[in-house]
């Protein structure tokens, strides 16, 4: 009964809101105010409030969104744990399928490593990256060079 005196309160004064911006000859935003204004009231007359409200006063609804929370941190750590260490899905299936055939199973790089430090300096076959020059520092006479030659250009 609160809710629906609350939702039919909020589209009264959005209402109103519209039928002063409409005064002000902007019509395009008092329709617009108008569609926003109409909504609590269409959620009132189709029930939709009054679910709401059942659910989120019944505690077995609470637990239950406890419980989902729980299921989520669970599958969130498995993920974690299984991204930091040991091979991944793919090197697993490869390794039992040459395990099946008596070939020699693939190594990585460096099994000792995480795979984001085993993968940082090898590329997607075991290649070198090609390393970056470090930048040369900037001498002082190269940092006020270009304002040099602006102050230059206007004569100063």
């Amino acid at each position: 009964m609160l809710a629906e005196t609350i939702c039919s309160a909020v589209s009264a004064a959005g209402l109103g809101i519209a039928a002063i911006t409409a005064y002000r000859k902007r019509f395009l935003t008092a329709t617009r105010i108008a569609a926003y204004a109409l909504v609590p009231v269409g959620l009132v007359m189709t029930g939709v409030v009054e679910w709401l409200s059942g659910i989120v006063f019944e505690p077995s609804v609470w637990i239950g969104f406890g419980l989902l929370a729980v299921a989520w941190l669970l599958f969130m750590t498995t993920r974690a744990v299984e991204r930091r260490g040991g091979p991944t899905r793919k090197e697993r299936k490869a390794a039992r399928a040459a395990e099946r055939s008596g070939a020699v199973a693939p190594t990585t790089s460096s099994p000792s490593l995480p795979s984001s430090e085993a993968g940082s300096a090898a590329g997607p076959q075991g290649q070198e990256r090609p390393r970056r020059k470090p930048q040369q520092a900037a001498t002082p006479g190269d940092d006020f060079s270009d304002i040099e030659a602006i102050l230059k250009k206007h004569g100063i």
